[in-house]
Parts: C-alpha cells; structure tokens; sequence
C-alpha cells in the first residue's frame, strides 16, 4: 500500500457497507481517510436484528471486494444458493439461478459491515469516528459540520466529500442546494418484517440451505435465506394493509395457517408470534437522482444515490460495484495506486473523474432500480405461472447452445459485470422473442410448439437463424 499523504484527505460520510469499502479503496491510494458515521460501533452491539433484510452477494459485489482485497476471510463464510426453492401448498419445486451451476450467496450484514471495519481498523491512514451527525456541507470551500454525542459542534476540512450515508442522506441534502438535482422517490405499497426460522433439535437448517426459499402468493410472499448458524432469516414482504389487519397473535397464526402453513412448524407459533410483533416494520423506498457529484468536493455513492427496492439481491452489489467503478475511473484520471499522480491528484483531475462517474454510473444505476421493481412481480407471482417457467426454459436453451451471445438477464445482472443499463436494454430487444415462445409452448400442446419450431427451423440450422435474428443489433 502507498505511504499516507498528509495532504489530500478524504472524508466520508457513512460507514455502512458501501462507505467502509470506498474507504478501503481510498486509503489503498494513500489518501488519508476519516469515516464519520451516525451510529455507534456495529462490533460492540449484540446481533441486531428486526431491519436488516439478508443479504445475497453476487458477482459484482465479490469483484469489489476482489479489487480492494477484501475478501479473505468473508468469502469462506459465504453460503451458495443455487436457485430458488419455490414453497406452493406442500409442494416445493427448484428453479435454478444460471444454468452453469452458477450461485447467489447468503451473508449476514453485520458480519460484512463487520469484517470492513476491522480491515479499515488495521490501515493507518484510516479513522473511523462513531455517533457523528452532520449537519452541513460547505461545498465550496469543502468544510463539514458534525454534532457528536456530547452536543459539542467540530468543523472538519477535507479535500473529497464522500456521502455514503444511506436513503435517507444528509450529504445529498446538502448537494440539493447547490446543484439542480433531479431527485424522485417513490415508496411501494409494501413493507416488510423480519422473522427467523431456528435450527432444528439436531442442531441442523430445517430446509435446503443451498436455495433461497419463496412463499409465493401474488400479491405478497415470504422468503428465507440461510445462516452460517443453521437458521433461517425469514423476511415477509405484503401490503401496509395485510400488516394493519393482524392486530393479535390469534389473528397472525390464522394467516399463516392458511397462507403459509408449511412454514409454521418450521418456525414455530410461539417464536413466530414474538418476532412478529417485537420487530419493527419496515417501509421499502426506491430512489433515483442525478447529479451525483458537485465540482470536485463531492460525489455520492450506494443508497444515497439509488436506494432500491431488495427484490433483485443488488443493492449491496451494486453498492460495492459504485466503490469498483469510482476506483477504475479515478485510476483512468490520476493513475493507479502508488503512482505520484494518484498519491497527491490535481483538483481538476479529480473534477473529472466525479464528472465522469456521475455521468456514467447513473444511468446504470437507474436501471437496476427498474429492474429491482419489476423483479417483485416476478417473485411474488410470475415464478408460479407455467408461461414464465416455459420462457425461462426456452432462454435457457438458446443460453446453453450460444452461452456467450445469448445471456438471460439474471445471469447478466447476478453473474457478470455486464453494465445493468445494458443488461436491460439486451433484454427488452429479446423479450418480445421470449413471450412469443411462451404463450405458444402454453396455449398449445407439446406437438403444436414443436411443430412452430420445425416450421422455422427452430433445431440443427433454425435455432442458429433464430440466435442470429435475437442477436442482430
């Protein structure tokens, strides 16, 4: 690692998940690094639970982690999943991830919260400052104003502004006043309770830990994703209304008895009813922005600049890619690691390099918020239907013969670094060939889908005009 400046200095704002890894990106350059962040120390509480949706980390965030060198000691804690364990009735049936054995993975967030913490706490050129309020940002001559927790007002100065400061940021609040930010935010009609499924008698998962479970029911749907603790992190997803209709312990078993009976067991009665009412309900907000940067003060990264719904596994992904690509760009603007030019940047370098990003990472971003909405529908109705199971087979096919040229869009988006905005353009053009196939294999008998192919060569030489045709630009 460089040796620390004490010139260029960088404070970031938040030191969740995606603020702890920029950090760790930062301070790798040289920089000296100070991470401000509102709550007390996550390593000194006990298992916080009732909030914090599990996490699913995938490709783009692994390559973060991979490009900090962050990884060691996370990566043998992660618990693949294959694909989902669709739970309907007493009936439970497999729906795979990828089509190469390819796998999302369970992890807990306080351990990866934790994990970055300790590795920011064993680089010298980092300090991490809990129960810290900001409560302004003067942009222009890069001063920012803390309350901590004695009341008492501190005044710090740094050269790069980072918020990292989640949904609800007080650093994008700020830049609001002095960049004409296109903000919208829009609060889905669902909210969302943690639940947890314990170890069987043995000590063992009570269900397949190698899927992450689904209770589809249309308009609502439970999941469980599984802990190194031989739990289950049950979260259930409805409507504000179904939530305002269980008043009493009496009328939640009633609920689940009839929507989700399998699970109860499981769970048992007397936790069920615990969980339920103790933990907080969460509200699920969706938000988009842009710019995300101000000259070269400050730039915006994870939530704070596109918090989006949970139903993709992307967030943290996402998060951690923003510290990925920030990195590569900046490495583009002032050089590499290590180099002079990285070691002690110009101020117009590193306007650039926010500029470049701002531009480049928005567009990307927005699409995973889309993608990230449309994929509840999928999850809590579509997996059901046998037209979406006849679609997704169909894709695959065409996937496993053309495994380079024709890729399904979760395998763009969960197990490449495909840029989303592209992920969801190839899928749309494609989508139209998809329903097609669908609808004919679902209103037709197996001779009339096979009869389509044979009529357009759909096998040996056909299925290379169909790729060619789904492939042309």
């Amino acid at each position: 690692m460089s040796e620390p400046n004490k010139e260029f200095s960088v404070a970031i704002v938040g030191g969740g998940l995606v603020g702890a890894l920029n950090a760790v990106y930062f301070a790798a350059r040289g920089w000296n690094v100070t991470v401000y962040e509102l709550r007390e120390d996550i390593r000194t509480l006990k298992q916080a639970g009732g909030r914090s949706i599990n996490l699913a980390l995938s490709k783009r965030g692994i390559s973060a982690l991979e490009g900090a060198d962050a990884g060691a000691g996370l990566f043998e804690t992660l618990i693949p999943m294959t694909g989902r364990m669709i739970h309907i009735g007493e009936k439970q049936s497999s729906q795979n991830y990828g089509y190469f054995g390819e796998a999302i993975n369970s992890v807990d967030r306080k351990l990866v919260n934790e994990h970055l913490l300790n590795k920011l706490q064993n680089m010298p050129n980092v300090t991490i400052k809990f129960l810290h309020e900001l409560l302004s940002i003067d942009y222009e001559k890069k001063i920012l104003n803390f309350k901590m927790s004695d009341g008492t007002v501190c005044k710090v100065q740094a050269n790069l502004i980072i918020g990292a400061d989640g949904s609800y940021s007080r650093v994008r609040r700020e830049l609001m006043r002095v960049t004409r930010m296109k903000f919208s935010q829009e609060y889905i009609e669902h909210g969302y309770v943690e639940l947890n499924m314990p170890p069987n008698e043995k000590g063992e998962y009570q269900m397949d830990p190698g899927h992450l479970h689904i209770w589809p029911r249309q308009t609502f749907m439970m999941i469980g994703l599984p802990n190194t603790d031989k739990s289950f992190t049950m979260t259930l997803f409805m409507p504000w209304k179904n939530f305002e209709a269980i008043k009493t312990p009496q009328d939640l078993l009633t609920f689940f008895e009839d929507k989700f009976a399998d699970s109860l067991p499981l769970i048992g009665r007397e936790l069920l009813v615990k969980d339920y009412f103790k933990n907080p309900k969460g509200a699920l907000v969706s938000i988009k922005c842009k710019p995300y940067h101000y000259k070269s003060s400050c730039v915006i990264i994870g939530d704070a600049a596109h918090a989006m719904v949970p139903f993709y596994g992307q967030g943290m992904n996402c998060g951690f890619e923003d510290c990925l690509v920030l990195d590569e760009i900046l490495t583009k603007h002032i050089g590499k690691p290590g180099t002079a030019s990285s070691t002690k940047p110009s101020v117009e370098a590193i306007g650039r390099a926010l500029e470049e990003y701002s531009a480049t990472r928005n567009a990307d971003a927005e699409a995973m918020c889309d993608l990230a909405m449309y994929n509840y529908v999928e999850m809590r109705s579509s997996v059901t239907k046998l037209s979406y199971k006849l679609k997704k087979s169909f894709e695959g096919l065409l996937h496993r013969v053309f495994p380079k040229s024709v890729i399904p869009l979760y395998t763009m988006v969960s197990f490449s670094r495909i840029p989303y905005s592209k992920a969801l353009s190839i899928s749309k053009k494609r989508g139209l060939w998809y329903d097609f196939f669908g609808r004919v294999a679902m209103y037709g008998t197996v001779a009339t889908a096979l009869g389509v192919g044979a009529v357009i060569g759909l096998r040996n030489r056909g299925l290379k005009y169909v790729h060619g045709f789904m492939c042309r630009k």
